[in-house]
């Protein structure tokens, strides 16, 4: 929590801030809060007006499945699988390391610590690439 939230949710943090203020500053400042809480308010109520329209948009489909004996394993049976997996990219570069251990990398996103340190002694990506 930032320091401004908690001087404004602590009665006391905020007295002791508003008082170099004036009274017109105050009411300023007080009127424009009720603004933004008006606006949140109608902001709020649109989300949840809209989400009970989805509702009840999904109760009318549910119900026109019931109406028409369609269950939603028929429906999921004919979908089948959308989504295709991400295919596996393959390495381009290989080093073994002082120890023996094989490392792959496709040289995409960050560096690995084992490409790192073999880079630092020198060497260069084109020096594994397989």
């Amino acid at each position: 929590m930032s320091d401004f939230i908690k001087t404004l949710t602590r009665k006391n943090s905020l007295r002791k801030q508003c008082q170099e203020l004036s009274v017109a500053e105050l009411e300023k400042v007080i009127a424009d809060l009720t603004s933004i809480a008006e606006d949140k308010k109608a902001e709020e109520e649109a989300l949840l007006a809209a989400e009970q329209e989805k509702a009840d948009k999904i109760e009318a489909i549910r119900q026109s499945m019931l109406d028409a004996g369609i269950e939603i394993d028929d429906l999921m049976g004919l979908i089948g699988e959308t989504a295709t997996p991400k295919k596996k990219v393959q390495p381009k570069y290989r080093i073994t390391d002082d120890e023996g251990t094989v490392h792959e990398w496709s040289g995409r996103g960050r560096t690995p610590l084992a490409f790192q340190a073999y880079f630092d002694k020198g060497f260069t990506k084109e020096d594994c690439l397989i």
